[in-house]
């Protein structure tokens, strides 16, 4: 293994690899600080890209440096105009607009921007670490177990999605029949076709992904129109000081302690990620009175604790092919259109790739930091670009890319109609990640499950409770665990939203 992880590092150190990430950094950057223009868009409509170029060590890393520039992205519109660029800006909005109306959004942004950095590359360590006992306990996993983990993985998503948990769980049990349709995994009868031979191989992930994130963005930025005027910031204030960011350097590290085990966990993500750090140091300091009132720690800990998780998504993603969340999800996209298929064996059969584009991720930070703080005034005045400018090139962008994956015509009708289902979801108040998650992992656990009623034959009372007890333990204790722990997450969750609408209605 260790002679695999220096070949990875040899492979890692690519001009061309620094380049392609350099640019998705921008673009990630820029995706994530046009307001109402989310992380999750932004790469769906770029994720043709990656493979497009043919090698996933170009394609995967150029990805990899939209995922870390769109979130520290979505910061600039929380800080400078009180409106979150992306949900894993909630918290940000508290303190960073705070010191925007104290004359110091320099301030905050650079706070925000050396935060994010410095927990970005520690969890981002962690994840190399982790990523070979995790896999070498995954490999000894069978179909039982496999099917048990997705099964958890499942309820967790669809207790901790936004709004209630029914509608989670019905957009989850969508997403699962949307896997169904195609071909039996074990007979190879088509099912849910309707006659149509297109559906035969089922629906591409690609479109489906464009069509559910990109075009319902599209469709609201429509209906809202451009931003009034009058809302340009001008980039003023003193620049942050070093005894500032030692000050928060404490709060940045429990921030990255906490964005990184909420990173292992699949369904949670950086919403609340953000909040738990935000909470956590607010009753962690000696004057909680100054936090929503502009406080430099506030800033630290909620973009220290969002861009903690960016890492550790990476553990359950290529070790049992299940995404943490919605972009995760494109990645897993990504990683399948590049032949490398995310799971127990994949570091045994493409290890030097995994662990070149893992290393990627580590230096990627010293990027971030570098186009970061030459571009943060660039990108403090993004926020007054007019929407009318960008949604052509987004809409042509978003169409361009569908086509060109497979080249396949189909896959137009795809991305409409699932561009449909999304504005739809998206005015009944519906997350679409349950669908998603469900869409990917449904067809995994269909097949883990099949393989499992396969090796228990007529007895499976007693395979399950002699031979695979632990599974059976875990799959009576799922819908327990994950209800609970989607109990404790959402009411961060909520009080993040109540927060927010606080600070908006008393600005």
């Amino acid at each position: 293994m260790i002679e695999t992880l220096l070949a990875g590092l040899d492979a890692a150190l690519r001009i061309d690899t620094f380049v392609w990430m350099a640019g998705g950094l921008l673009l990630g950057m820029l995706m994530g600080s046009l307001p109402g223009f989310t992380t999750s868009m932004g790469m769906s409509v770029l994720v043709p890209i990656s493979f497009l170029v043919g090698d996933p060590l170009i394609g995967i890393p150029f990805l990899i440096g939209v995922y870390k520039g769109g979130i520290y992205g979505g910061s600039v519109p929380a800080i400078l105009i009180s409106m979150p660029g992306t949900g894993a800006s909630i918290a940000t909005v508290f303190d960073g607009h705070g010191l925007t109306r104290k004359g110091q959004p320099r301030k905050a942004l650079e706070m925000g921007l050396f935060a994010s950095a410095i927990s970005d590359t520690f969890s981002d360590i962690f994840t190399l670490v982790m990523i070979i006992p995790v896999a070498a306990i995954v490999l000894g996993f069978g179909p039982p177990e496999i099917a048990a983990v997705m099964f958890l993985s499942l309820v967790i998503i669809a207790v901790t999605s936004t709004g209630p948990v029914l509608k989670g769980l019905l957009m989850l049990c969508l997403g699962v029949w949307f896997g169904f349709i195609g071909a039996d995994p074990f007979s190879g009868m088509p099912r849910y076709t309707f006659g149509t031979q297109e559906l035969y191989d089922g629906f591409h992930l690609i479109p489906m992904l464009i069509g559910l994130f990109a075009l319902p963005e599209i469709f609201a930025a429509v209906k809202e129109g451009d931003m009034p005027g009058g809302r340009a910031v001008r980039f003023v204030g003193e620049k942050l000081r070093l005894a500032e960011l030692k000050r928060s350097v404490r709060t940045i590290f429990r921030s990255t302690a906490i964005g990184t085990g909420i990173g292992l966990v699949p369904g949670l993500g950086q919403p609340i990620a953000a909040m738990m750090g935000y909470i956590a140091a607010k009753n962690a300091s000696k004057h909680p009175e100054r936090y929503g009132k502009g406080e430099l720690d506030g800033v630290a800990a909620a973009e220290a604790a969002n861009n903690a998780v960016n890492g550790p998504t990476m553990v359950p993603l290529l070790t049992l092919g299940i995404p943490g969340d919605a972009v995760t999800a494109l990645l897993l996209g990504a990683f399948m259109m590049q032949g490398l298929r995310p799971g127990p064996t994949l570091l045994e059969t493409n290890g030097e790739i995994v662990f070149a584009i893992l290393i990627a991720m580590v230096f990627a930070n010293l990027l971030f930091v570098i186009i970061g703080y030459l571009t943060i005034p660039l990108f403090a005045r993004v926020v007054t670009i007019k929407r009318s400018l960008l949604i052509p090139i987004t809409i042509m962008l978003a169409f361009a890319g569908t086509y060109l994956a497979r080249g396949n015509p189909f896959d137009i009708v795809t991305l409409i109609g699932f561009g449909l289902v999304g504005i739809a979801a998206r005015e009944a108040k519906f997350d679409v990640a349950p669908m998603v998650m469900g869409f990917i992992l449904g067809r995994e656990l269909e097949y883990s499950f099949g393989q499992t009623l396969a090796l228990a034959g007529s007895d499976w009372i007693r395979f399950a409770f002699t031979e695979r007890l632990g599974m059976t333990a875990l799959v009576l204790a799922t819908p327990v665990i994950g209800t609970l722990l989607g109990i404790r997450m959402k009411r961060f969750r909520d009080r993040a939203l109540a927060r927010e609408t606080a600070v908006q209605q008393s600005e």
